[in-house]
């Protein structure tokens, strides 16, 4: 991807350091000409990212927080590695370009992919003049894309050892309560009666099969002339071998306003898109899926947002998040407990 001009911000932004991560790309990333200039793009509630180019080409450097990180989370290589292994699948992922473990250039791991130009929808604002017809097409293509994702075998792919599917659901349970004791900023008395409304509908894996374990239309870079296309899904650092049911709990989930104050009022929760049950029937017929059981799929991902945003809360607190847009995600936190609950049938 090419462009005629440089940024006009030639400064550090946050979390880069120009000078080393011009001379690393000199040596790591042949289509470099020159001198970097960067800015950090928008969104993004875990990994920075930023926009680099000499202004010739653009690439997407990804490298973890600059503070408040948790075991396990934050993955940038692992999400290299996935997006290497999806390239020539049919799943839409960016061109991967570079993996730098070396912490002395940015003070942390960093990745370089090809920059994809293309529309997100973000917010309400990116979705204002959209009909219901044109944001049916964009779930459509969402949708089928998970479905493809679903599909591949993970052995052709090279990604055997990515992750081990049994036992998946409850190490997610595990994990993710393991999470909320690290970065829990309150006493919240509903999360650990979530945790255990889970554990006792605990079921087994419906499958195994790749996961994005962050799946949402924000996390997708769309064809400006045709929502239905997905030129991209971005954003793998959750991914693994699993159930693929969790992906779709995950991408219902997001629908629902109670992700508003995390997600600072997010294009997926715009009622001009399908409801949650015409999503899972369109997934259900692509996919030849049975999604009797989607509710305990769906709670378990009320239960992981719900920690990922105490998260970042968190970091937000501790005054090392980049950009805006991050107060508001504890407000989130106790109504997407309360939506787990009731699809589980343990309201208050």
């Amino acid at each position: 991807m090419t462009c005629s001009t440089p940024l006009a911000d030639t400064t550090n932004p946050p979390g880069l350091e120009l000078g080393a991560l011009s001379r690393w790309f000199g040596a790591n990333v042949p289509a470099c000409q020159g001198p970097l200039a960067a800015a950090v793009l928008h969104g993004g509630r875990s990994n920075l990212t930023y926009l680099v180019t000499d202004g010739h080409s653009r690439w997407v450097v990804r490298r973890p927080p600059l503070g408040g990180l948790t075991p396990s989370a934050h993955d940038i290589g692992r999400e290299f590695r996935v997006m290497s292994a999806l390239r020539a699948t049919g799943v839409a992922v960016p061109g991967t370009v570079a993996h730098c473990t070396d912490q002395d250039v940015t003070g942390a791991p960093f990745t370089v992919v090809a920059y994809v130009e293309g529309r997100v929808l973000r917010s309400r604002a990116d979705t204002a003049g959209l009909t219901p017809y044109d944001l049916g097409r964009c779930a459509d293509g969402l949708v089928e894309q998970l479905a493809r994702l679903h599909a591949l075998s993970y052995t052709e792919a090279g990604l055997s050892g990515w992750g081990r599917p049994e036992g998946y659901l409850r190490r997610q349970l595990d994990r993710w309560r393991t999470q909320w004791d690290l970065v829990a900023t309150r006493q919240l008395s509903e999360l650990p009666r979530l945790h255990k409304a889970l554990e006792d509908a605990l079921p087994r894996e419906s499958d195994a099969s790749i996961v994005h374990g962050d799946f949402r239309v924000d996390n997708t870079i769309l064809d400006p002339t045709d929502l239905s296309r997905v030129r991209a899904v971005v954003d793998w650092e959750l991914s693994t071998l699993g159930d693929p049911l969790a992906d779709l709990g995950t991408f219902l989930a997001y629908r629902d306003p109670a992700v508003d104050a995390l997600l600072d009022s997010p294009a997926a929760t715009d009622p001009g898109f399908p409801g949650p049950f015409e999503l899972a029937e369109l997934y259900a017929l692509l996919s030849g899926r049975d999604i009797t059981l989607l509710p305990f799929y769906q709670a378990l991902a009320y239960f992981k947002i719900a920690v990922i945003a105490e998260g970042v809360y968190a970091r937000h607190l501790q005054g090392v998040t980049v950009g805006e847009g991050f107060a508001g995600a504890g407000a989130s936190v106790p109504e997407l407990v309360k939506a787990g609950l009731a699809l589980l049938g343990r309201r208050r």
